[in-house]
């Protein structure tokens, strides 16, 4: 899988005059403007620390937006998933330095910390399974073989439950992280991909990326209880930070819904051309940050007018994002 890494850099020049969006990771000391810059096929061992070496030679400040990544629960590191190379690269999130590497990682994807923190599960994409390892120091407690092609993973919130959806075999499964065992599947739309646990632990969204649809569960009780029309290649989530509402990108319609996670309705839909993939919310709530995968950029999105402010060219095929000063997770 290629991995695009995008350096996010503060570099001298007036914003205001370029009209461009606030920095997504704060203020500079200055008060400078972000440019971007893209590479593929990164993060790579050789030249990924070269680069790191240059910005750090030159005092330039980093911020990193990728593929397979993921803060820690304590968010001073953010973790890069290398699929390729089988390991897990700890990053500085503000400085971009490398802290530690951890090893003998199979194929991670999609990654995720358990709410207690006890588990830390990662679901191999290539390999149909998925993998679960103790928080603690990264040993492998599982493998478990699944359908085809694991993609996402949510969490209940007491920690005994991992939900993952298997994107090819049109399913989402459910395991239980105490014996580590597959414990029930659930039949879904045509390829589902992200999902997300509702604040009231109570229903799981997910995305039906080849279809043009949410789809809402009692996981509980085990039954499907609502479909919500949103738009074609309906794919992941972003909260908005204020308790109630999610965002879903649908990738294919090029449009972000906004869902009300109480009565489980479509409240307003965004237009971002480009196909909307991962986002992001700054944190005063403000602006919307996605991936736009299909056109090389990267779509700033003012929440108050509802409209694209700018679009950043980087790399091709730009998928993950994140930075520090997002909005709160529900």
């Amino acid at each position: 899988m290629v991995r695009c890494l995008i350096v996010l850099l503060l570099l001298t020049a007036s914003a205001a005059a370029k009209g461009w969006p606030q920095p997504a990771a704060g203020e500079s000391a200055s008060g400078d403007i972000e440019v971007v810059f893209t590479f593929d096929d990164g993060p790579n061992p050789i030249t990924t620390p070269q680069v790191l070496d240059i910005l750090k030679a030159h005092h330039i400040q980093a911020v990193f937006f990728l593929v397979g990544e993921m803060a820690t629960p304590d968010n001073k590191e953010l973790i890069v998933a290398n699929a390729a190379s089988n390991d897990l690269v700890f990053l500085d999130p503000k400085t971009g330095e490398i802290l530690r590497r951890v090893p003998n990682i199979s194929d991670p994807y999609q990654i995720g910390y358990s709410p207690d923190k006890k588990w830390f599960v990662s679901a191999s994409n290539r390999l149909d399974r998925v993998d679960i390892y103790h928080a603690a120091d990264f040993k492998l407690a599982k493998r478990l073989p699944t359908g085809k092609v694991p993609s996402h993973i949510a969490f209940s919130a007491d920690s005994k439950f991992a939900f993952v959806t298997i994107q090819e075999s049109n399913e989402f499964i459910a395991i239980d992280l105490q014996t580590q065992a597959e414990i029930w599947k659930l039949p879904t739309g045509k390829q589902p991909a992200g999902i997300w646990m509702t604040p009231d632990d109570r229903h799981l969204l997910i995305g039906i990326t080849g279809e043009s649809h949410l789809e809402i569960y009692d996981w509980r009780a085990r039954k499907l209880v609502k479909r919500i029309q949103t738009g074609a290649g309906a794919h992941n989530f972003a909260a908005k930070g204020d308790g109630r509402h999610v965002y879903l990108s649908n990738r294919m319609a090029n449009t972000v819904s906004l869902i009300d996670q109480q009565t489980l309705e479509v409240k307003d839909t965004l237009n971002v051309p480009g196909g909307p993939d991962c986002m992001e919310v700054t944190k005063d709530g403000k602006q919307l940050w996605t991936t736009t995968r299909w056109i090389r950029m990267l779509t700033v999105v003012d929440l108050e007018t509802k409209k694209v402010v700018h679009q950043i060219p980087v790399g091709k095929s730009p998928h993950g994002l994140f930075f520090l000063s997002h909005a709160p997770r529900q």
